[in-house]
């Protein structure tokens, strides 16, 4: 990623912050850190990796050789570790070093983490649900799967499944990060599935929108369950990290983990079991606090 010479198309106007922001798109985690906290960037002129221009500042969510690159360059970066990693986190160089790790994940983190700042959940900014909700919310992520693992949940697990959501709710919207032309083709036959790929698919509001929602192992899916006191089905782990974070949350809340669509308790799953989690308004909050950082890199001078 080339970073050329800023310019000013107003000279007179008055000065704003430029933040850059980039993100792993095929992962899951990411996408979502990134769309949260820009949503509260509001004051700042946003770009993304392929704008010609030199920002003030960098947020970068996932992507660590995008982050070094930055940095050498000159450029501070606020850096977010977004995704549950059952190993320690690599490191990268950084003005500001964030892990997405909630207080209820884990009370002994890794070495690596103990460096770091941690952060709470991302939750999204409308909490609400809809009234009139319907249809399944179905939330794959295979990143860092191998093809074998991947194409073998795709066929024995995610195309029954989704067959079924329709049979039960109507309709199926699945999302997914790594692996989307794989998905859509396994699942074009499937009458009422619409196939979405992460990164260009606001799924905050399809689960708002959603009447039941399955989800892989992630951190997103459990923002949007625990932020909203909404029920969660779990997919079946794909890795050694999901498998980790499945096991963790399920010492914690009662959460069901689908391993056969057929089963009714996949489709009545728990009405409310983030109680143990105590999701409160400050808790909420992060993505803003977080956004409070960039800004105050990108107006504040400051020698690096």
């Amino acid at each position: 990623m080339a970073v050329l010479s800023r310019c000013t198309e107003d000279p007179g106007a008055p000065a704003r912050g430029q933040v850059l922001l980039v993100d792993e798109p095929r992962l899951l985690d990411a996408s979502t850190a990134r769309r949260r906290i820009a949503g509260h960037l509001t004051e700042l002129d946003v770009s993304y990796p392929t704008a010609p221009s030199t920002p003030d500042v960098a947020l970068v969510c996932d992507a660590p050789e995008a982050a070094a690159r930055l940095s050498g360059q000159g450029v501070p970066v606020v850096y977010l570790h977004c995704r549950h990693r059952a190993t320690e986190l690599p490191a990268v160089p950084a003005v500001t070093r964030l892990v997405q790790r909630p207080d209820w994940l884990s009370a002994l983190p890794t070495r690596s983490q103990k460096a770091l700042n941690a952060v709470q959940l991302l939750a999204p900014r409308r909490l609400t649900r809809n009234r009139s909700r319907s249809g399944c919310l179905v939330l794959v992520s295979a990143y860092e799967a191998d093809d074998a693992e991947r194409a073998d949940f795709t066929d024995t697990f995610l195309r029954p499944a989704a067959a079924e959501a329709v049979r039960r709710t109507g309709h199926c919207d699945v999302v997914c990060d790594t692996g989307f032309t794989a998905v859509r083709k396994a699942l074009g036959p499937v009458a009422g599935v619409r196939v979405h790929r992460a990164a260009d698919v606001d799924f905050d509001a399809l689960h708002a929108a959603a009447e039941t929602f399955l989800a892989s192992p992630t951190l997103t899916a459990v923002s949007l369950a625990w932020a909203r006191n909404a029920p969660l089905t779990l997919l079946p782990p794909l890795g050694p990290d999901q498998r980790d974070l499945a096991d963790r949350l399920r010492r914690l809340v009662p959460i069901e983990v689908a391993e056969d669509a057929r089963r009714p308790a996949v489709w009545t799953p728990h009405p409310g079991p983030w109680a143990p989690l105590k999701p409160d308004d400050d808790a909420r909050r992060e993505a803003q606090r977080i956004a409070r950082r960039v800004r105050q890199l990108a107006l504040i001078p400051t020698a690096f």
